[in-house]
C-alpha cells in the first residue's frame, strides 16, 4: 500500500512538472516576448525571438514529451530526469548569485520553487521502486 501511494504521488508530480513545462513551451511558441516580459527583457530582433522560441518552446516541448513517455514507461527514470532538471535550474540561479549578485523577486521565487521541486523529485526517486521494464 505504501509503495502504491508513493507511485501515485510520483505520477502526479511528474505530470504536474510536464504540464508546467508545456505551458511555458506553448506560450514561448506563440509569444516569446511574453516569456521574457517576466524578467523585464525586451526582444529586439528575430534572432532573439527565435532563440526564446527554440529554447523555451522547442526544448521545453521536448522535455515535456520525454517526461510523459517516461511517466508511462519508467517512472523512476522520469523522477531522475526531474531531479536533474529542477536541480540544475536551481544551481544555475545559485551561480548567478555568486557571479552577478542577488536575484530579484522573480529569480528568488524560482530558486526556492526549483529547490523544493528538486527535493520532492529526489525523495520520490529514492522511495520509488524500480520495476523491470520490458524492452
Amino acid at each position: 500500500m505504501k509503495q502504491k501511494t508513493i507511485q501515485t504521488i510520483a505520477k502526479v508530480f511528474t505530470g504536474f512538472s510536464a504540464l508546467s513545462l508545456l505551458s511555458v513551451s506553448v506560450i514561448a511558441f506563440f509569444n516569446p516576448q511574453s516569456v521574457m516580459d517576466l524578467v523585464l527583457v525586451k526582444l529586439n530582433n528575430t534572432d532573439a525571438y527565435s532563440s526564446i522560441r527554440g529554447v523555451y518552446g522547442g526544448v521545453g516541448l521536448c522535455l515535456t514529451i520525454h517526461l510523459i513517455y517516461l511517466l508511462i514507461k519508467n517512472l523512476k527514470l522520469a523522477l531522475g530526469l526531474l531531479c536533474m532538471l529542477w536541480g540544475l535550474y536551481a544551481i544555475s540561479r545559485a551561480i548567478t548569485i555568486l557571479v552577478e549578485g542577488p536575484l530579484g523577486s522573480f529569480g528568488t521565487q524560482w530558486i526556492i520553487t526549483e529547490s523544493i521541486f528538486f527535493i520532492i523529485a529526489f525523495v520520490l526517486f529514492i522511495y520509488t521502486e524500480a520495476k523491470q521494464y520490458a524492452k
